[in-house]
């Protein structure tokens, strides 16, 4: 069946470099924006010109065509998160009628607030979260915020008047356009849901085929978390290594429903996988394969400047040939923007960022030391019988969990290491990695069962 040509005016971009090789193509960069004029009578070539208006022909081969026109990328650009009522109105300044904003309510935590401009003032409405549904009048109501917004968009129906014009958010914009420079948005058309397989922080996780292919999809539909849902993509856009979940796209559709495509991991959750297996299955060199295989996803974010916040055996997936793989972005940043105060998880968490909220890569490594005690006690909650209000207290104080039953010394040592009080005393995660791949040697030539 021949291919229909894309129409006339389709965006798209550069998925490699073309480096011209006749003076009627058009050479550009991977990652540039292109339009195309026309087909040609081969399949294999289109006449496209680019931003500065130059023409010629480009390989279909190395271009890659954008689903759908920037605006259906809805990524919530009207969205300011916490910002105060007084920071609103200086954004809606001088006012402009039907320009508008949405906002996280400081006084109704969980709620938030539509920001509209009339001719002279901001008026200040009230987005109620109720029943996993969102209302302004108690009349009608929204599965999302962008649902909200695209009403109002259309109907005052209540409001002051009906909404003109978003008043942008920056960072949310260059997300966006990063998005569809790199070609990761793609069409719904071609993925296929087959069945629920998990929950995860933003909704649930879903088996599915895209273009035919098994691909794990994250779904968020009922719940007004979007803009942490794809600062998550946003991370994974950034990364590539053989020990992280890859992202391979994301789809936006026009009721507000975003889904994350990641690559599917057939054998489920590291610390599932350690408590159905036990000691009866898994040889201590083969836990330790599944730390270092951390340890070298470890490495590279180490080396890319990012800081996890999140490592536990929960978010650690294992592939079908049990190549471990680090997930769950949700809480990774880069070095730089570490002054989030998002809730922490107590039990993996270092004491400096559970006190401070410092975050670095020793604090990652503190997290690396509770994962190494979870694998090799198989799955075991960390802290056993001890309060989640009395972690802090005790970490302080110096206190370290045990060895595992049956774990040996050597592993044990690299653990306590990594719970220095002291962040500079811990091991960097290069270090740990030799260690390690010292250990595994020693326990296969000892042939030693755990």
């Amino acid at each position: 069946m021949a291919k229909t040509p894309w129409p006339k005016g389709s965006k798209c971009v550069g998925r490699l470099q073309f480096k011209a090789s006749l003076e009627c193509h058009l050479p550009f960069n991977e990652g540039e924006m292109l339009t195309i004029i026309n087909a040609t009578e081969d399949p294999q070539w289109y006449i496209a010109k680019n931003n500065n208006g130059r023409q010629g022909a480009v390989p279909t081969n190395h271009i890659q065509k954008l689903v759908k026109s920037e605006s259906q990328l809805n990524l919530m650009p009207w969205f300011h998160g916490k910002i105060t009522r007084v920071e609103a109105e200086s954004l809606l300044s001088p006012p402009e009628k039907g320009l508008f904003l949405v906002r996280e309510s400081n006084n109704y935590p969980g709620d938030y607030t539509l920001c509209l401009s009339t001719d002279n003032m901001v008026e200040h409405y009230h987005i109620i979260y109720r029943d996993g549904k969102l209302t302004i009048d108690g009349e009608q109501y929204f599965d999302n915020l962008i649902q909200l917004v695209e009403h109002y968009k259309t109907n005052a129906d209540g409001l002051c008047t009906s909404l003109v014009k978003p008043k942008l958010e920056q960072k949310t914009v260059d997300v966006q356009e990063e998005f569809l420079r790199g070609g990761w948005v793609k069409d719904r058309q071609d993925l296929q849901l087959q069945k629920t397989i998990g929950q995860g922080e933003f909704g649930e996780v879903m088996l599915a085929y895209y273009q035919g292919n098994e691909v794990a999809v994250k779904c968020l539909k009922n719940n007004t978390t979007a803009q942490a849902f794809i600062a998550e993509a946003s991370v994974m856009m950034k990364l590539r290594h053989e020990n992280l979940v890859q992202l391979l796209g994301v789809i936006a559709e026009e009721d507000g429903t975003l889904y994350i495509i990641t690559e599917y991991m057939r054998n489920g959750t590291l610390v599932d996988y350690l408590r159905s297996r036990g000691r009866a299955v898994l040889t201590s060199v083969a836990l330790t394969d599944f730390t270092l295989h951390v340890c070298e996803a470890m490495v590279y974010l180490e080396s890319s400047n990012f800081v996890h916040r999140d490592l536990a055996a929960r978010n650690i997936l294992l592939s079908e040939d049990l190549v471990a793989k680090v997930s769950d972005f949700g809480l990774t940043k880069e070095v730089s923007s570490l002054q989030d105060t998002h809730k922490l998880p107590v039990k993996w968490t270092s004491p400096e960022a559970l006190r401070e909220k410092n975050f670095s890569t020793k604090s990652d490594v503190w997290s690396y030391g509770v994962l190494l005690w979870e694998i090799f006690s198989f799955g075991r909650m960390p802290y056993p019988k001890v309060k989640l209000k009395d972690v802090g207290t005790l970490l302080e104080r110096g206190y370290q969990m045990p060895a595992p039953d049956g774990c040996p010394t050597e592993v044990y040592d690299v653990m306590t290491n990594c719970w220095h009080l002291d962040p500079d005393s811990r091991p960097t995660f290069q270090s740990l990695k030799q260690s390690l791949l010292q250990i595994k040697h020693k326990l296969r030539k000892q042939g030693t069962p755990l």
